[in-house]
């Protein structure tokens, strides 16, 4: 495990050659899922995007980032998975998927220092998306994240019976 502390707070750097323990998979995994509030997903989503970011699965083409955030007293304060997409040029190389700081110390400037260390440690650029009414939009903008389209999605309908 790589590891970066900086004013009583220890970003741990997770990657397909430096994998966390179970338990710390499963803390991440949580805090995630809890600090996301509204901007979250499903508790499995999660876990497959930071499978897929330390190719826990062992498949050709996946990897990325996990970065936690932990106070002096190990409790996490906030965590970062970045995916690789596997392209480039044409897509920037990396999506960032979730990024969360816990509520209690929000505005301290854990989400800086986690963007910051995530745009040291990937190679090429990263894509990610917003709500528009999202609080870390103004983050994004900060550190050059511009907006360059408007995103679109098809989802077909799937039925329950399929």
């Amino acid at each position: 495990m790589e590891s970066q502390t900086t004013q009583a707070l220890t970003i741990h750097t997770y990657t397909p050659r430096i994998k966390p323990t179970s338990g710390e998979l499963d803390a991440i995994s949580l805090f995630l899922f809890n600090s996301l509030e509204r901007y979250g997903d499903p508790l499995h989503h999660i876990q497959m995007a930071i499978a897929y970011a330390l190719d826990l699965n062992d498949q050709p083409g996946q990897g990325g980032l996990v970065l936690c955030a932990q106070n002096e007293n190990g409790e996490i304060q906030g965590a970062v998975v970045i995916n690789v997409t596997g392209m480039s040029e044409y897509i920037p190389e990396n999506i960032l998927v979730y990024i969360a700081v816990d509520a209690s110390t929000r505005g301290q400037g854990i989400g800086k220092r986690l963007m910051q260390t995530a745009i040291e440690n990937v190679k090429g650029g990263i894509a990610l998306h917003v709500e528009p009414d999202n609080p870390a939009r103004k983050l994004y903008e900060k550190l050059g994240f511009t907006n360059k389209y408007l995103e679109m999605r098809y989802q077909p309908n799937v039925s329950a019976s399929s």
